[in-house]
């Protein structure tokens, strides 16, 4: 089944560039990528269309919406909506991943069930190291991260030692919190059974606990993913966060509403592929903006 990697980005090109050399750098070959891009300015398309051109064998797409503010949800739909996959993997453009990761992520995939990440902090210092020098570091192996947590240029170790938890990977099925919008695996048709993110969330916080929230009760079940398919989070400064208390209330609100499944303001509005018009009978979209730049 071919993987969809959806990756959302704000104008920091830098950081982009390192995440799409992680994806070009993967053992598992058989996926795209989808950037979900919020509004970025040039730098950010120049860098992407050169990505476009010498892709090679992994085909790269670019979904973009007009700068708004944040509107995560929005664009992660968008990017859905212009994905080919059957399985999705969300993550964020500030992060980079090891050369297994896809890998992994297929290893986990099951039916009826998402795959919830982690994630490993680098450090502010080392970030800029790694920009400044260019270095590569995703590539390397469990004693050069050993020796980066002994210098405390990344918070934690233990998440980068992959083990075969089996069926401990599914003790906690219908656990919400700690799920990380930077780091899920989960079927297309999933997300398209309960509407995809929620665009009632505007500005930052909590659209991926909300989206998560929906999918446990939509029986979708939660699969832990630690210990085999994390991501290393670039530093970065804090983002505005003017939002996150209304975005709190809302989402734990419908935490106790367990017959909660579709979004209010969700993938149906736009033009509605064929399995979303399937599955979202009864709820056409009432417009169809334009909002793709793909590969010729």
């Amino acid at each position: 089944m071919l993987i969809s990697v959806i990756v959302s980005t704000y104008n920091w090109p830098e950081a982009l560039n390192l995440c799409l050399s992680s994806l070009l750098a993967q053992e598992d070959r058989y996926f795209e990528i989808v950037i979900a891009d919020d509004g970025s300015n040039k730098d950010t398309k120049d860098l992407i269309d050169a990505y476009i051109a010498q892709s090679g064998d992994i085909k790269i797409y670019h979904a973009y919406q007009e700068d708004h503010g944040f509107r995560l949800s929005a664009i992660r739909n968008k990017a859905t909506l212009a994905s080919n996959g059957g399985y999705l993997i969300f993550l964020d453009g500030d992060c980079a991943v090891r050369p297994s990761f896809i890998k992994n992520h297929r290893k986990l995939m099951q039916h009826g069930h998402f795959v919830a990440g982690n994630r490993v902090l680098i450090s502010e210092q080392f970030t800029c190291t790694i920009f400044n020098k260019k270095i590569g570091f995703y590539n390397n192996g469990l004693l050069y991260f050993f020796i980066r947590w002994l210098q405390r240029d990344i918070n934690r170790l233990i998440p980068l030692i992959t083990l075969p938890l089996g069926c401990l990977r599914t003790l906690q099925t219908d656990k919400w919190c700690k799920v990380l919008g930077c780091n899920i695996g989960v079927y297309k048709n999933d997300v398209l059974l309960v509407n995809g993110f929620d665009e009632i969330y505007y500005g930052w916080g909590y659209e991926d606990s909300d989206f998560a929230i929906r999918l446990i009760n939509a029986g979708i079940k939660r699969k832990e993913g630690r210990f085999c398919v994390p991501v290393l989070h670039l530093w970065h400064t804090i983002n505005t966060r003017h939002k996150k208390d209304v975005n709190y209330q809302r989402m734990i609100g419908r935490s106790k509403d367990k017959s909660f499944i579709r979004a209010e303001q969700g993938i149906s509005q736009y033009e509605p592929a064929p399995t979303t018009r399937a599955i979202a009978a009864g709820h056409e979209p009432e417009n169809s903006p334009t909002f793709f730049n793909t590969p010729t």
